[in-house]
């Protein structure tokens, strides 16, 4: 237990004011042990993927408590505003159904839905922070990854995933383009963004050299960097 406590808690001082609003931020906070649960459901724990779901129904509970009556605003326009906080809800509780179950993979699937969720709220009330540009990455890197072994055996098909690279890129780039203020000084963050813009320059120069050895080899690297880089910063 002291070790889930000491976990959650460098996850709650990770986490920063980047809003104007106060449910967006009160939304990062309840994002911290999210992650932590995507992170443990994908690591084949149970006991530590249940403790972390659960950390995560508490804080979207807290949020709810909080806001659900009276949004302040950009959200209190949004009539899909309260709906949406049910339906995270929703979510970590068949997640932590089936993690009881030990159905680990399933769980992770499921949780996945929340972060959409949290990410179209955010959309139709034209708010952006930083993790809608990690959201970015982490669809089209999923994108390359599930796809780059059927499209190499395409004809043209290591041109086709260059060009996919190419979008990777410039989404890694904007990792620190678009990094919070309050990161401008933080070693950590600005290493762990490098890392993943290393691994998605070196897939790229792989395929400009058309070495499809080492084009596999550099796809395997690109998940690792980013699951990092999500955990304590996402």
């Amino acid at each position: 237990m002291k070790k889930y406590l000491i976990t959650t808690a460098l996850f709650v001082v990770s986490v920063s004011v980047w809003s104007a609003d106060p449910v967006t931020d009160a939304m990062q906070i309840a994002y911290a042990p999210y992650r932590n649960a995507l992170f443990r459901t994908n690591s084949n724990a149970q006991a530590e993927s249940q403790h972390a779901i659960e950390q995560a129904q508490q804080s979207w509970t807290k949020l709810i408590e909080q806001y659900s009556s009276k949004p302040p605003a950009p959200y209190d326009r949004d009539t899909a505003f309260v709906t949406s906080l049910s339906e995270v809800l929703k979510v970590y509780d068949l997640s932590a159904r089936q993690v009881s179950a030990n159905q680990l993979t399933a769980a992770h699937e499921t949780l996945e839905k929340a972060r959409d969720i949290m990410a179209e709220m955010r959309r139709r009330n034209q708010v952006v922070i930083f993790s809608d540009h990690m959201n970015a990455y982490h669809s089209e890197m999923e994108n390359v990854l599930i796809n780059a072994p059927m499209i190499l055996l395409q004809q043209n098909g290591m041109q086709q995933l260059t060009a996919m690279v190419g979008a990777l890129n410039y989404l890694a780039k904007k990792l620190i383009s678009e990094a919070p203020a309050n990161y401008a000084t933080n070693e950590e963050f600005f290493e762990s963004a490098k890392a993943v813009n290393k691994s998605v320059t070196e897939l790229q120069e792989a395929l400009f050299l058309q070495d499809a050895e080492a084009i596999k080899i550099k796809l395997s690297k690109v998940k690792v960097p980013y699951s990092k880089f999500f955990l304590k910063f996402g």
